[in-house]
């Protein structure tokens, strides 16, 4: 597996793997890799000739300093398991590389996101997906690949980068792949190793709480379910929800009942202790 850290190295990279007529996969991450990520490489690698993994923590996408500072760093662990899963390169580039200080001042690209960068994250989060579309653009236009895989853990996210290739004119397949989760169900994430011991045995049942609201929801109305799983995901110990809509899974507008769309998805975000995990789940059609 090749290591390249700089752009020019990827963009040299990419470009002779499709004039060698190789299709081109891209699997962008911040590091700390798990199985869910794995499972990304794994599908990009049965898919394509060539797969490009990037590893950077980005910046621009979080608003919050400390939230950067905790977010776990673990790179030659990365590359290990990149290589041992059959990625052809790793693109890991400083900071400094991806937004050079002689570029400090300059105006950022604003992006056309339209709605679906305006709910749920995009509240909470203010300039979060901005940030998002900076760096997924620039790895994109620097590879130039066929295809292109996200985790579909981070449901928005999926949408927002839709939306972003689409107003930017930039031609590639997005794929969504579906959520890994632990034995017990606790959805697969890089800041899992920030729980300790008994917030770890208190998430899961996040996704229990959603789990059983799907049966729920077949006898209730949707604000009657948006309470359940609200309240009970409020009663586990130390867990606050900061928000749970369910949405329209095209346009991520909140639904006004149960037929009002083809599927109909609950993403939530829920506060552990200090560290905020976020889960989703389809209840139309009916989750299996």
């Amino acid at each position: 597996m090749k290591i390249l850290r700089t752009r020019k190295e990827l963009t040299d990279f990419a470009a002779r793997c499709r004039a060698a007529g190789s299709s081109v996969a891209l699997v962008p991450t911040m590091g700390a890799l798990h199985a869910g990520h794995l499972s990304l490489m794994n599908r990009a690698v049965a898919d394509n000739d060539v797969v490009i993994a990037s590893v950077f923590v980005n910046p621009t996408q979080f608003n919050d300093k400390a939230d950067l500072e905790a977010y776990p760093r673990t790179e030659q662990a990365d590359f290990e398991l990149l290589d041992k899963a059959g990625v052809t390169a790793v693109f890991a580039p400083d900071a400094d590389e991806m937004y050079p200080p002689s570029e400090a001042g300059k105006p950022a690209h604003v992006f056309d996101l339209g709605e679906v960068a305006e709910v749920m994250e995009g509240m909470y989060r203010p300039g979060h997906f901005q940030g998002v579309a900076q760096i997924v653009s620039m790895l994109l236009r620097l590879v130039g690949p066929d295809r292109a895989y996200f985790g579909e853990k981070d449901f928005q996210q999926i949408a927002v980068i839709r939306r972003m290739t689409a107003t930017e004119g930039i031609n590639v397949e997005i794929i969504g792949c579906p959520i890994c989760r632990e034995a017990d169900g606790l959805a697969m994430s890089s800041r899992n190793v920030r729980l300790d011991a008994t917030q770890r045995a208190t998430a899961p049942g996040i996704y229990r709480v959603l789990s059983e609201s799907t049966e729920y929801s077949r006898t209730h109305t949707l604000d009657q379910t948006r309470a359940y799983v609200e309240n009970a995901v409020n009663a586990l110990p130390e867990c606050r929800v900061e928000y749970f809509s369910i949405v329209d899974a095209e346009t991520l507008r909140e639904a006004a009942d149960w037929e009002c769309a083809p599927r109909i998805v609950g993403c939530i975000t829920v506060y552990c202790g200090q560290v905020r995990l976020i889960d989703n789940i389809t209840y139309r059609p009916i989750a299996k």
